[in-house]
């Protein structure tokens, strides 16, 4: 426990605890019924701020979220959430757990080194998301998706996120907070049907201030490396 207090700064903790919190509320007064969604919320929000930090066990949590938020977006027919966490979520969180693992700052194991893509790789990644996002959009739109267009927005923002964390860029977390944006409207419109859809909304502004201070950790982490290979 000592270690844990030394390892996360006060706003780490501030930031963590304030997000559970917020969560919890949310939970009881709007659910109280659905614990994968809490549990999942819960998981999802640990996992960010050992990603803040850049340590792997992150990556791992957020394979666990992957498969709850999966099976949760089943529930309501979000078949573009469920293919986007389980085909392309998931395994990707499994190629960064190991990228990050293989790629430490200074021998560091709980701290990533931080990478720079190129201008030339950023037009193959944005060539490569055009294409994903679709194939996604035919494949969402023969399931009958609901809410097709802010699901394959969201297959786009996923994509982009999981390809920046799997290449180590502190981008990772400005595309994962705009792919908040679109699932907080997603889920927005789902608990116009069903009120405990509320929580699940309530996780994703939980993330989204997650993943703002991540990208601002990152920076931040970024320029003590730098300083620090002079």
């Amino acid at each position: 426990m000592h270690k844990l207090k030394s390892y996360f700064s006060k706003t780490d903790i501030a930031v963590w605890f304030s997000s559970v919190l917020l969560i919890m509320i949310a939970f009881c007064i709007f659910d109280r019924e659905s614990y994968l969604t809490l549990w999942a919320s819960l998981i999802g929000v640990t996992s960010l701020i050992f990603n803040a930090k850049g340590n792997p066990f992150g990556q791992f949590l957020m394979i666990i979220f992957s498969l709850l938020y999966g099976i949760i977006s089943y529930t309501f027919a979000y078949y573009g959430e469920m293919i986007t966490y389980l085909g392309m979520t998931l395994p990707m969180a499994i190629f960064a757990l190991i990228s990050w693992i293989r790629n430490p700052f200074n021998g560091n194991h709980v701290e990533v080194k931080v990478n720079s893509i190129t201008a030339k790789e950023t037009i193959f990644m944005c060539l490569i998301t055009v294409l994903i996002t679709a194939i996604f959009y035919f494949i969402l739109k023969y399931f009958n998706t609901a809410n097709i267009v802010p699901s394959t927005l969201s297959v786009t923002t996923s994509f982009l996120a999981v390809y920046l964390t799997f290449r180590r860029s502190p981008y990772f977390a400005v595309a994962y907070a705009t792919n908040d944006i679109i699932l907080i409207i997603l889920w927005g419109l789902a608990s116009f049907s069903e009120i405990r859809y509320i929580s699940v909304v309530v996780c994703f502004v939980a993330f989204l201030f997650n993943d703002i201070y991540g990208f601002i950790s990152w920076q931040k982490m970024k320029t003590k490396q730098s300083r620090s290979t002079l």
